[in-house]
């Protein structure tokens, strides 16, 4: 399946999902109002944020109920500042109730990646590094927090265990060798990019020998990533992993390697500030 055609299918059973867990049979709360009462409301972010989750909500009420209208004043990718509308509904305020808290979870949750994304490129400004994410996500999250990832200005690894090889110590090990590995997976999809995780400056020689086309430097100091780019001389894309937080990642960057791999973009993210409120009645 395509990557597009797969985000629209999870977007799609996202939003069930999200519906089936929070309101079940029926919202006894929301019954409290009356069937007819109309109602609109606001949705701001309290601190400044990337938002992200725009096709979502979109899809949650329209599932919920198509007659709730969505304005957004922001699109995903956009920069917000603290107290900024980013949503106005209008429609039956049962509706808007029911749906409030299922849609900004996962608002809240997809415009965390985006921001602490852009956040960690603010950091990376000038040095023309790419920043990574991986596969340590939120489980039930992965295609929407690697597309949140690209709108904070980062870029994605491989989505899973099927689109790339990354070549680890236990595989280097089961294969007898990095070269038998890289020989193998050539073998098994010619078109497929060829990641080798190496530790020495040994196993760095030998993935640019047996032709890998990115080499992963794991847990390198940064002298050692100055050598490993020297010694690597265009032949291969240089990714560093491991120990990346603000603090080291220019410094990180500054060594010349081609691109930063961060897990800290997607596992521990806190979950953006957002609050609705109803502005108007009838």
């Amino acid at each position: 399946m395509h990557y597009q055609d797969a985000l629209a299918e999870e977007i799609r059973a996202s939003a069930a999902h999200l519906l089936a867990e929070d309101v079940g049979p029926g919202d006894i709360t929301a019954q409290l109002i009356p069937d007819a009462q109309w109602a609109r409301a606001r949705v701001i972010t309290r601190e400044p944020s990337v938002l992200c989750g725009v096709a979502w909500v979109d899809e949650l009420f329209r599932r919920l109920d198509a007659s709730v209208v969505l304005r957004w004043a922001a699109a995903d990718g956009d920069r917000l500042e603290a107290g900024a509308t980013l949503l106005e509904l209008e429609g039956p305020a049962r509706s808007l109730l029911t749906g409030e808290r299922a849609a900004l979870n996962l608002l809240q949750t997809l415009s965390a990646t985006a921001t602490r994304t852009r956040h960690y490129l603010d950091l990376l400004e000038g040095t023309g590094v790419r920043l990574l994410d991986t596969r340590k996500t939120l489980p039930g999250l992965r295609l929407a927090q690697k597309y949140a990832v690209t709108c904070g200005g980062g870029y994605n690894h491989r989505i899973g265990l099927y689109d790339a090889f990354l070549i680890k110590e236990n595989h280097i090990a089961a294969c007898g060798g990095i070269a038998a590995a890289v020989k193998e997976a050539r073998k098994i999809a010619r078109d497929a990019p060829v990641e080798v995780e190496v530790e020495t400056f040994d196993e760095l020689d030998q993935a640019l020998d047996a032709g890998a086309d990115v080499v992963m430097l794991d847990n390198f100091s940064l002298d050692d990533m100055r050598e490993a780019v020297r010694r690597t001389a265009g032949r291969a894309t240089l990714e560093a992993s491991g120990n990346v937080d603000e603090s080291t990642l220019r410094a990180i960057a500054e060594t010349g390697v081609d691109c930063i791999s961060s897990g800290a973009l997607t596992k521990d993210v806190r979950a953006v500030d957002l609050s609705m409120r109803f502005i108007e009645q009838g």
